[in-house]
């Protein structure tokens, strides 16, 4: 191979260091890429409503609960299973903590810790039955899923069920102004520039560590681009964040999915117990071969996916300033697309917390954007079911043809034209003294 040549796949190397060290971060690149292309289609198409202050205030406040039911989701498919009755246990949520404070007069913090532990509840009811009895997730949450639809409407006699201003703050809340009148929502830029800052720290310290641990970094200036282009998109969003009508800026319950992306992708990623979700997913044989109690890994995912479902449920009643017999519908579905959308493997053992979040912003923005254009809800709806068909069967067929991904088809490297490498001597040992042993030949 010339010198120009392994000059170039060194570059090249080096460029692909941007976007992570591994596969698995080129694929949420990937998907961050496809994301970025269906948000610039649409500020074309909408003539830049899609990019507005007002319409990106609106998305993350309309669709944090779906975002929040997809991280749950992830671990759930991670692990091998499927959650059919997030949608169920929200609404069934958000009826009890609307009764709680109309009816038992909860104050709204109490009510809320009471509907997390409703959930925790539920999540450990139907943990049970997919860990310790052996009934597949798929039959437990189906009957879940119409267990809590009829819990629903028993207590709230299918009627609607307003809740208190106090508990809206999660819903439909927003960061509150303060200091000088700058034009801006000071907190949201002050939460762009802390954010910022982490980028940049946590940058350098991977770097730090890489030197302390004896590997080689990668080029400097890829560490400065990488930086620059986070930081550069950091900072536009906070502008427009911080930009809205007054009144409005960044969403509390965004805050709050941030908060759980950040602690869950922690979690999948760097403790024992996400390990071992992968584990168990991936091949549960093998894990329990290997110590790993997958009783306790699922029945410990099924119970976070309907907290996390309790979670959505009240912050969807909080945005909607009332509790009715129709929350929850299809968000499963809106659930589970996003997860796959977003790299997850059906059969499990491969998704990130990350990607997901990714994949429901795909969803979302596409949902968003075809409203803009004032394309009817049915037509929504087949695009949708088209785009997730289209996206996760490609992806499977080519994996099946022994193919990369369609993210890998983006990220995989050339092929050269190398000579292989010379096959080594094999020497026959037959127990007889060196010097009667056979001269070493080379397989044919």
């Amino acid at each position: 191979m010339s010198e120009d040549t392994s000059t170039r796949r060194g570059a090249l190397g080096d460029l692909k260091k941007i976007f992570g060290s591994g596969s698995s971060n080129l694929r949420q690149f990937g998907i961050l890429f496809s994301l970025i292309a269906i948000i610039l289609l649409f500020q074309y198409l909408t003539d830049g409503l899609t990019l507005s202050s007002g319409n990106l205030i609106n998305l993350v406040s309309q669709y944090s609960y779906i975002l929040i039911l997809a991280i749950g989701m992830v671990m759930v498919i991670i692990a091998g299973h499927i959650d059919l009755s997030v949608g169920s246990v929200a609404a069934f949520v958000g009826i009890v903590v609307a009764t709680a404070m109309r009816d038992w007069n909860f104050p709204w913090p109490l009510a809320i810790l009471l509907g997390l532990f409703v959930g925790m509840l539920i999540g450990a009811w139907q943990g049970a039955w997919v860990a310790y009895v052996g009934v597949p997730a798929f039959i437990v949450t189906l009957a879940g899923m119409l267990i809590f639809r009829g819990g629903n409407q028993v207590i709230g006699n299918a009627n609607t069920v307003p809740v208190p201003d106090g508990f809206t703050i999660i819903g439909s809340g927003y960061l509150p102004e303060v200091g000088p009148n700058t034009g801006y929502n000071n907190l949201t830029l002050l939460l762009g520039l802390i954010i910022v800052v982490a980028v940049v720290y946590s940058e350098w310290r991977a770097r730090r560590v890489q030197k302390i641990m004896g590997s080689t970094p990668a080029p400097l200036w890829v560490s400065i681009v990488k930086v620059a282009l986070l930081c550069a998109v950091i900072v536009y969003a906070s502008v427009l964040f911080a930009g809205g009508r007054v009144g409005t800026s960044f969403p509390v319950s965004g805050i709050i999915l941030g908060v759980l992306v950040l602690f869950y992708a922690f979690v999948t990623r760097n403790t024992i117990f996400g390990r071992h979700v992968y584990a168990v997913g991936g091949n549960k044989l093998a894990a329990e071969l290997s110590g790993v109690k997958s009783r306790r890994v699922n029945f410990l995912v099924m119970m976070n996916m309907s907290i996390l479902s309790a979670l959505a449920g009240m912050i969807f009643v909080a945005r909607s300033v009332a509790s009715g017999p129709q929350d929850g519908l299809s968000w499963e579905l809106d659930a589970i697309a996003a997860v796959f959308i977003g790299g997850a493997a059906v059969s499990g053992g491969i998704g990130t917390v990350v990607g997901s979040i990714i994949g429901g912003l795909v969803m979302a923005v596409l949902n968003n954007g075809l409203q803009l254009l004032g394309v009817g809800s049915d037509w929504v709806q087949i695009i949708k079911g088209m785009v997730l068909l289209v996206a996760v069967g490609v992806d499977v067929w080519n994996k099946s043809q022994g193919r990369p991904s369609i993210i890998g088809l983006l990220t995989q490297k050339k092929k050269t034209a190398e000579f292989p490498a010379e096959p080594p001597l094999v020497v026959p040992d037959t127990g007889t003294p060196e010097s009667a042993r056979p001269q070493a030949t080379r397989p044919n």
